[in-house]
């Protein structure tokens, strides 16, 4: 850094360094101790979309490295897309293998990186779930070089074997059962009266549409989280940078 960027006040960017993947196995204990998320064995890489030859050639090389591992105990790697036009290329493994499923993400951040893909990294993750259902992630920011959790607030999913799915079952089916078309909504307001009877040949009106759930972050989790392994990762303590990864393989 030159004596006219101290002066202007300019940061030197910090350069990647993919080992700090390495700390996440130890940093997992710490996490269940302190906050009861285990690995679920889910974890990807996210980039932006490229287009071309090469790259096709190196994500073909990158997945039939990665899916040659006869140690693998979930499914093989396989690249999604999101909806908001990033590609991932997931990893999954068994909830044990979270050791695994680190060299898997450091393998694919490298090859990329090796075959000029660097600029389009973006970051890595690695998801944990709680008894609750809860899901959390791990993010790694590549051109950051840091980590930062993420989690969703909403409806918790029961883990099967819980006994809690009978409960959430009950409340999907709540209102579905005998005798409920009898008092269903209709456009325009109000209920069907017990004695509707549709006239022979009409149409079916459609049902309202529901207007999409709002997306809320659990940041009171998110900073439990940062508190925790501020001594296992180095946390991004940016909290600017803490982009949400709304819709990420695994959560």
């Amino acid at each position: 850094m030159g004596f006219l960027d101290i002066l202007l006040g300019r940061t030197k960017p910090v350069a990647p360094d993919l080992d700090q993947l390495f700390a996440l196995p130890s940093a997992a204990v710490t996490l269940e101790v302190a906050t009861g998320f285990r690995p679920t064995g889910a974890g990807a890489v996210c980039f932006a979309t490229v287009e071309g030859a090469a790259f096709e050639q190196t994500h073909r090389e990158v997945q039939a490295l990665l899916d040659a591992d006869t140690d693998r105990g979930g499914n093989p790697v396989e690249l999604r897309q999101d909806d908001y036009g990033y590609s991932w290329l997931v990893s999954q493994r068994s909830p044990d293998q979270l050791a695994q499923l680190v060299n898997d993400l450091h393998a694919v951040n490298s090859s990329l990186e090796a075959n000029g893909f660097g600029p389009q990294l973006l970051c890595s993750l690695a998801a944990f779930e709680d008894e609750r259902g809860r899901r959390l992630a791990l993010v790694y920011l590549y051109k950051r070089g840091s980590f930062y959790p993420f989690a969703a607030r909403g409806r918790c999913r029961a883990r099967r074997g819980s006994g809690q799915e009978g409960e959430v079952d009950a409340g999907r089916r709540r209102g579905q059962g005998r005798g409920a078309g009898r008092n269903r909504r209709v456009p325009g307001g109000g209920r069907r009266p017990a004695s509707y009877k549709k006239s022979p040949g009409a149409p079916t009106p459609p049902a309202p549409a529901r207007p999409p759930p709002a997306r809320r972050r659990d940041s009171a989790l998110e900073l439990q989280v940062k508190a925790a392994l501020a001594s296992d990762l180095r946390v991004e303590q940016d909290l600017s940078r803490w982009f949400p990864v709304w819709g990420a393989p695994g959560l």
